[in-house]
């Protein structure tokens, strides 16, 4: 009999509801079980795709071509499974197959509705998951905030769910803020009681209560948490402020919640095994270097933006044994003042990130050019990529008005230009050249030496690619592309072999990257801005 979890959160959004779900799916893995993570998503859009990551972080892309939430990223980074577009559920998706359905004429003439019909097809969905996975427990986080109107038919979906697959099958965990006010430092649980009220008003009694608090909470708080809670003090949890994120399931186990959880859903009485995790923590906590790196990019203002790409360097770092010291530059700022350019010799590496739209495109440009002309390691990935062959067209094959099609669509010299698949295509979600596609790896170029292998598989997420009228030209004047597709008509990775460490890929390298394994892109990026610190000749791979 499959198991189920469901995480929902109060007070709040970003609570740390991702975070908790991904370190009880880590406590039962360290103890030999089998898990599978679903992301409920209230809003409704059909899925993020279309999103400004200002609106809900990075789109985080799976094998599949799925275009979901951020926090299928972290299940994946912290439970090293690859999740399909399936596991990643929203409002749009749920009211499109019901509103399909009832255009067919599926529902026999009834009056569709929240409950049934809505309810129905969000618990068809978290079972198919289930069955598709094969797995001992099924986590399943319920986005935004209990209260919110638009989370209201997940909610009763998964009160519903506790009926139908019984108590002993089924385990409601709520996380919600305990603020700790300025003046008097005391904690207040007064707004996590009002959460789980809300949450009991409609109709669901939390197990197990996770209190998000700056620091442990002390006994009074946790007294009163389970007694408000009508919860035993056992089942009373602490998330607090750690230095590195992923601690955060062995707080949590060492508190007692894998040994409740595995209790209370009759799984068995496991001794769990945090070895291989300790040690990438360690790493993590006590390293012996440390690198700083300027990210420029033009949703700097939200670190959530590039979350996946800032995990992948601290994987890095941490096979580095070095801290990673990120400063997030908005690209328009050199834009504003060329001048401040000159601020980027104070990094160890520049690095250049995704991005959509010709807004800070100029600022980006003129940092990969600091990069390449002050021999200063660089990646670029995707729109970096890009990015970077206009710079070097631009600034060393003399096409002075080299551009993209997206950012300027009468270029003369337009080096990067929308596939021609994409051509005609109106509808913008779920359209752009999504998902895993295999990469084939030059010999003797810097790529292989950091992935070892001919054949990658790589996630992408893009619409326009290298325009292959250039690539003589491009070739000529040094640009070496070391990746390409298999038919080879499209570039997948594009390297300097003078420079100490230039290198960038269309594709997104940072979403498989996971601790104790970190992408190839990104420790070659990471070692080469250490071992130049350490005034090495070359970087050492």
């Amino acid at each position: 009999m499959v198991k189920y979890i469901f995480v929902t959160g109060g007070v709040l959004s970003s609570v740390g509801k991702g975070i908790v779900t991904s370190s009880i799916g880590k406590m039962l893995q360290a103890r030999g079980l089998k898990v599978t993570v679903i992301k409920i998503d209230p809003y409704v859009n059909v899925d993020a795709g279309t999103m400004n990551p200002y609106m809900h972080g990075e789109v985080y892309v799976t094998d599949d071509g799925g275009e979901t939430d951020l926090d299928l990223g972290w299940y994946e980074r912290f439970l090293d499974l690859n999740l399909k577009k399936e596991n990643n559920i929203t409002t749009g998706m749920v009211y499109k197959a019901i509103i399909e359905k009832e255009r067919r004429g599926n529902f026999l003439g009834r009056c569709v509705q929240i409950v049934p019909h809505v309810t129905n097809e969000i618990k068809s969905r978290i079972r198919a998951v289930a069955k598709n996975s094969g797995v001992d427990v099924v986590l399943t986080e319920v986005g935004g905030t209990v209260g919110d109107i638009e989370g209201l038919p997940f909610l009763e979906a998964i009160r519903q769910m506790r009926l139908e697959e019984g108590f002993q099958n089924t385990l409601y965990v709520h996380v919600a803020l305990v603020p700790i006010l300025d003046v008097t430092k005391e904690m207040k649980t007064k707004p996590l009681q009002h959460s789980v009220n809300e949450l009991r008003r409609i109709g669901i009694q939390p197990d197990i209560i996770v209190a998000r608090c700056p620091k442990m909470i002390n006994s009074e708080a946790l007294r009163k948490i389970a007694l408000f809670g009508t919860i035993p003090e056992n089942a009373v949890f602490c998330s607090y402020n750690v230095e590195s994120i992923y601690q955060v399931p062995l707080i949590l186990d060492k508190q007692g919640m894998g040994d409740f959880v595995c209790k209370r859903l009759e799984l068995g009485d496991f001794k769990p095994d945090f070895k291989e995790w300790e040690s990438f923590v360690n790493a993590i906590l006590n390293p012996k270097h440390e690198v700083k790196i300027a990210l420029v990019g033009k949703y700097a203002g939200l670190a959530d933006s590039y979350v996946s790409m800032s995990e992948a360097l601290r994987h890095g770092g941490a096979m580095c044994k070095t801290k990673i010291s990120i400063y997030y530059i908005e690209a328009e700022k050199f834009e504003e003042n060329p001048k401040t350019i000159e601020k980027l010799r104070e990094y160890n590496g520049i690095f250049v990130p995704y991005g959509f739209g010709p807004r800070g495109t100029e600022g980006k440009i003129m940092a990969i050019q600091f990069a390449r002309e002050n021999n200063i390691p660089f990646l670029g990935i995707c729109y970096g990529f890009q990015l970077a062959v206009i710079e070097f067209a631009r600034h060393v094959c003399g096409l002075k008005d080299a551009n993209s099609t997206e950012i300027n669509p009468k270029s003369p010299n337009p080096v990067i230009d929308l596939m021609p698949e994409q051509r005609g295509i109106e509808y913008k979600g779920a359209t752009m050249r999504l998902g895993a596609h295999k990469i084939i790896v030059k010999p003797n170029t810097i790529a292989y030496n950091l992935y070892k292998s001919k054949e990658i598989y790589e996630r992408h997420r893009h619409r326009f690619e290298v325009n292959l009228d250039y690539l003589e030209t491009l070739e000529k004047n040094g640009l070496v592309f070391s990746g390409r597709s298999a038919d080879g008509r499209r570039m997948e990775i594009l390297e300097l072999p003078n420079h100490f460490f230039f290198f960038a890929s269309q594709f997104h390298g940072e979403f498989k990257s996971r601790p104790g394994r970190p992408d190839p892109e990104y420790y070659g990026f990471v070692k080469a801005c250490l071992d130049k610190k350490l005034g090495k000749s070359k970087p050492e791979f």
